[in-house]
């Protein structure tokens, strides 16, 4: 069975939710922590409901109807969201009203909103869509699971189309929590929001088909790495020989990215090799924007300078891996093809 990716939508660091497409030329950040380029939300929420959702809410609406819009459908027969954080900013008001007032006279609301499923939930709402709905709270692997989740959903046979995405904010308490423990020493924080509909059928914007989804928690070598990629790819019948871009998550860190290394110099030793997170920043589920340009890159048959890391751009572009790592610990690769 093939799924397509029929619409995407990306709120990033970048104007993507602008302009849908990649920069000719990478950005030059003058800070560590990068900050999503927010779009107009008038266009698809009501005003006097923007002022009570926070970040995190109107970034994930605002990616979900971007891919709705691209693949022509007003509502999906599914939503499955990823976040690792959930709405900090809700949660970080809560809490610091729980402090101030000694725990007493608190007002429900930051509470209710600070949970990890408001954002599909708000989602839902929105498009009264009152089908499956469900979110995946798995750190590194929730975006990866709320793919597999959708696969699975489809192969079933009961719908034909889901809303997929993934969104985590980053705010001031957390940025200053995180910081301590050296998180962001080589590497800037990011942020953002990215969403896809998922169909059996090809529709008119398709963009690229998913083929598979791997995970791989707290792999004891390099070796081993290279080894489970090797075997993911026969899965689909697909060999090394046959991937023409492999797009990885480095971010600077230099122990992070030996992992990206050893699998560009020993698994696909002569492949032209992208990035992303100088892009996006490094966050739980940036692998959804990762997935967004891979996608673009597929559907535009162009890999610009911006993301090229080494070797040369090859004309054709039918299949792209995505290996991407969050901490070391959980490592993912998405297959992504032409339609």
């Amino acid at each position: 069975m093939n799924i397509y990716i029929n619409g995407t939508g990306c709120v990033s660091p970048l104007e993507t939710a602008v302009e849908g497409r990649l920069p000719s030329a990478a950005p030059l950040y003058d800070n560590i922590r990068l900050k999503a380029a927010e779009p107009d939300y008038k266009q698809w929420i009501d005003i006097k409901m923007i002022r009570r959702m926070s970040r995190v809410i109107k970034m994930g609406v605002a990616a979900a109807q971007l891919s709705l819009r691209e693949a022509g459908i007003q509502k999906p027969e599914g939503i499955i969201t990823g976040t690792a954080y959930g709405c900090l900013d809700d949660t970080g008001v809560f809490l610091t009203k729980m402090i101030n007032q000694q725990e007493e006279m608190l007002t429900p609301t930051a509470f209710i909103q600070s949970t990890h499923n408001t954002v599909a939930g708000q989602i839902a709402l929105l498009l009264e869509c009152h089908a499956y709905n469900n979110t995946f709270v798995h750190k590194g692997f929730s975006f990866e699971h709320t793919l597999i989740d959708s696969i699975m959903q489809l192969r079933e046979g009961k719908i034909s189309n889901i809303l997929a995405g993934a969104m985590d904010e980053l705010t001031n308490h957390s940025f200053n929590i995180l910081s301590r423990f050296n998180l962001f020493k080589h590497t800037a924080a990011g942020e953002g929001a990215a969403c896809f509909v998922l169909s059996t059928e090809k529709g008119p914007n398709a963009v690229a088909k998913l083929k598979g989804v791997s995970v791989l928690y707290k792999p004891g070598s390099y070796e081993e790495v290279a080894a489970d990629i090797v075997g993911f790819l026969a899965a689909y019948n697909c060999s090394q020989e046959d991937i023409d871009l492999v797009i990885t998550g480095r971010n600077g860190d230099p122990a992070g990215d030996a992992w990206y290394e050893h699998v560009e110099n020993n698994v696909f030793p002569s492949l032209p090799v992208a990035r992303f997170k100088h892009l996006c920043g490094e966050y739980p589920t940036a692998s959804a924007f990762g997935t967004w340009m891979a996608g673009r890159i597929i559907a535009s048959q162009e890999v610009t300078p911006a993301v090229l890391f080494k070797g040369n751009a090859p004309s054709a572009i039918k299949k792209v891996l995505l290996y991407n790592h969050h901490d070391a610990s959980h490592h993912s690769m998405i297959l992504l093809s032409i339609c």
